[in-house]
């Protein structure tokens, strides 16, 4: 995959160890995230993501089982035609504390998989196109139980 470093004194995105799947994304900014604030941070690279991929960008666990820094739409989406700087909106779900992130922080992870570009079909019903009844049916939120509350 082809990468642009937008800022020469960043490393680029790099796996920690030999097998991860994810390669890390780094902080091109010092930011201060008070409790529940969120921020677009920028990472100092663009991407060009094949075509019949995308591009998944995921926290990185530690910092979120450590001290609350989350992606807001986890996982955000990279698609194939963005050629942008990569940037992660990051929030603060710690209740009390401040997160402060420094420049050349690791602070997401980015995952390349294939995707399936379905064409898309309108039919009038699932019953009139043949689509045979399913056992889950139209259960949504909670239909599979699971928890004491559902």
């Amino acid at each position: 995959m082809k990468v642009v470093r937008l800022d020469p004194e960043l490393p680029l995105p790099s796996r920690a160890h030999e097998g991860d799947a994810g390669v890390d994304l780094f902080s091109a900014e010092d930011v201060t995230l008070n409790p529940g604030q969120r921020a677009l941070v920028r990472t100092g690279v663009a991407v060009a993501i094949p075509f019949g991929m995308v591009g998944l960008v995921h926290p990185r666990s530690g910092l979120a089982a450590r001290v609350g820094l989350s992606i807001v739409n986890s996982p955000g989406t990279i698609d194939a035609g963005y050629r942008g700087e990569v940037k992660i909106s990051l929030i603060n779900l710690d209740p009390a504390e401040p997160i402060v992130v420094h420049r050349g922080d690791r602070i997401a992870q980015l995952l390349v998989q294939r995707v399936e570009l379905v064409e898309l079909v309108e039919v009038a019903s699932f019953d009139e196109a043949g689509l045979a009844e399913t056992s889950r049916g139209d259960g949504g939120h909670g239909s599979s139980g699971g928890h004491a509350s559902l």
